[in-house]
């Protein structure tokens, strides 16, 4: 954290404290599931519409970035040896009802200054120090001044000839002549990024001309050199850049996203971690699987075998075994309707929400009294961002069953995602009072309850909810996350340590991991004490190695302990188990960010203490 980073740290733990909280374009989701957000990694989120507007806004965004290259105003000043160049950029602004068309190149074939041919080598080195000085001197004035009048042929030959003439390297004189070549039409960008290695070999800092090298490897398709460049750029300017820093998000969204659809393009879909499929499951409420007919078909018996796997947790097989079920028909209507919820639930932990879809909607076809279809299909209806179907498939199971007590759970659990916490406590009490021994309405209840501001009310549900049910972990593990909420630390750290306690007497593999996980970040924000945490996240990895949650929080705990390639290595595992497109680019979007900050420290290592005030000041 920002506020814990010391001057004096390595430089390391500057910059990892300075992408955790500066790399603009990140919008980082919550790594733990806290008890404010919902319980049970309850799927149908916003998600799906926030990723639709944001998609809207950026192709509005592109389309009006696509305007001329504004020409700047070339009279600079030699690059300072240290520090960010400051070169003021004048617009070329036009009134309204103007062409924004670029103005073309002016083409003047004649030698207007008299300029005649090119001193040879010879003659060059033969020549005063001080009239060779004053001769690069002038020949830069009149490129700069070809240069505003769009003469570009003209203001390279010019700037060529300073560099020739000049006693010493200028790396204004390779800035201006990439400026020119900007400016051709078709643009040379091989031979801006040429002259831009040049300029900044001679002042690394020189921001214009990594601005300059950025956009010709933009332009290029060098995605990840552009972001480099826009990067170092926006750090040196401070961030005060407005331009350079919403060049880097740019380009950092469009490598993100690049590599996101070349992973979704070839990755086979596979199910997610077991402590993911577990709380899905668990916010059901047990379901009897359906008895045997007399005469078994092929069918019934791969349903029987489903149910079984899905009991014993063995969740590929019962993926499997669901498809088995559907494609064999089993002989019943209530059966085949069964296998097709069965394999629906296993199509939306996958992600695969429209499939997820048809098969809930086939299953109503085959038996529209199976509530749970209802209830579960209004769930892919919020995941599609579609409510006011969802409400009616709440609406359609309670005419087949008004006391079933998991309509009522669910409907609320989608009125508080909704932020209708009045509604949600509502249906939480109507789902309390039709089954008082379901524990996640209990805890749901009293989530609401904190989020109405009722927070004597929500601690006495809480406390209530764990004498009620004192071998579960979820009221310890909940009821721990208020407390932290709360900064109540000390108590947190008990809580969280009685549900590891409960988990822990569970089969290993069937452990729930989420209290290693919400231990680590109390310990974190308590203690600053990142061993402890990250060694919490490493042990919760052992039991589950795909639980995202552990591998988001380990790849945070990372960059504050500047352990930048094992953040790295955690955000490419995030992406490698990324459930939905959104949680694949952000987890690219953070794996690309740091390494563009860790490319950044090797190349401006000096910038260790500059980082880590910046850092603090940005912070506020």
């Amino acid at each position: 954290m920002a506020s814990s980073t010391s001057a004096s740290a390595p430089l390391s733990a500057q910059i990892s404290s300075f992408v955790a909280h500066h790399q603009r374009a990140i919008v980082l989701s919550s790594v733990a599931v806290i008890a404010a957000g919902g319980v049970g990694y309850y799927l149908y989120t916003s998600s799906s519409a926030q990723a639709k507007v944001k998609a809207v806004k950026e192709q509005a965004k592109a389309k009006a970035d696509e305007k001329e290259e504004e020409w700047e105003d070339v009279h600079e000043q030699e690059p300072a040896a240290t520090g960010a160049k400051k070169h003021k950029k004048k617009k070329n602004k036009k009134k309204a009802g103007e062409s924004a068309d670029k103005p073309k190149e002016t083409v003047q074939v004649e030698d207007e200054d008299g300029l005649g041919p090119r001193p040879t080598e010879e003659e060059i080195k033969a020549m005063p120090i001080d009239e060779r000085a004053a001769m690069a001197a002038s020949l830069k004035q009149k490129g700069n001044a070809s240069y505003q009048s769009r003469n570009f042929s003209y203001a390279v030959e010019l700037y060529t000839r300073a560099i020739a003439v000049s006693p010493t390297p200028e790396a204004v004189f390779y800035s201006n002549r990439a400026a020119c070549y900007v400016n051709y039409s078709p643009p040379q960008h091989q031979k801006v990024i040429d002259d831009c290695n040049e300029a900044l070999k001679l002042d690394k800092n020189y921001v214009k001309a990594l601005n300059r090298r950025a956009g010709a490897h933009e332009a290029l398709g060098n995605d990840i050199d552009a972001l480099h460049d826009f990067t170092a750029a926006t750090i040196l300017d401070r961030f005060k850049n407005e331009t350079s820093a919403q060049a880097m998000e740019r380009v950092l969204k469009k490598v993100a996203n690049k590599r996101m659809v070349e992973i979704l393009s070839t990755r086979e879909p596979r199910l997610p971690s077991m402590t993911f499929i577990s709380s899905y499951l668990a916010a059901f409420r047990p379901h009897l699987k359906p008895a045997l007919p007399e005469n078994p078909s092929s069918g019934d018996k791969a349903l029987d075998l489903a149910f079984d796997a899905l009991e014993a947790a063995d969740y590929q097989h019962a993926f499997t075994l669901a498809n088995e079920a559907v494609e064999q028909a089993p002989s019943t209507p209530r059966g085949n309707a069964e296998a097709l919820n069965l394999r629906g639930t296993f199509k939306f932990i996958l992600g695969e929400a429209t499939a997820a879809r048809a098969d809930m909607l086939a299953s109503i076809d085959a038996d529209a009294t199976l509530t749970q279809t209802w209830v579960k299909i209004a769930s892919v209806h919020m995941e599609l961002n579609d409510s006011d179907a969802a409400f009616a498939a709440f609406d359609k199971a309670l005419e087949y069953n008004k006391d079933d007590p998991d309509i009522y759970y669910h409907r609320g659990q989608v009125h508080f995602i909704m932020g209708n916490y009045d509604s949600a406590s509502e249906d939480y009490e109507k789902s309390v009072a039709l089954d008082p021994n379901f524990v996640f309405t209990h805890i749901q209840l009293a989530v609401a309850k904190y989020k109405q501001g009722n927070i004597p009310q929500s601690m006495a549900k809480f406390r209530t909810a764990m004498r009620q049910f004192p071998q579960s972990s979820e009221p310890q593990n909940y009821y721990g996350e208020l407390l932290l909420d709360q900064q109540r630390f000390q108590d947190a750290v008990e809580k969280f340590d009685r549900a590891i306690e409960l988990e822990r007497q569970k089969p290993r593999r069937r452990m729930n991991v989420l209290p290693l996980v919400n231990k680590a970040l109390t310990i974190y924000q308590w203690k600053q004490d990142t061993n402890a945490a990250e060694a919490l996240c490493r042990e919760a990895l052992e039991i589950d190695p795909e639980c995202d949650a552990a591998v988001g929080t380990l790849a945070q705990f990372s960059l504050q302990m500047g352990k930048l390639e094992t953040a790295i290595e955690m955000f490419k595992k995030g992406a490698d188990i990324a459930r939905t497109a959104p949680d694949l680019e952000n987890a690219l979007t953070y794996q690309y960010a740091t390494q563009a900050q860790m490319q950044f420290v090797k190349e401006y290592p000096e910038m260790a203490t500059q980082l880590g005030q910046l850092a603090r000041s940005l912070a506020g």
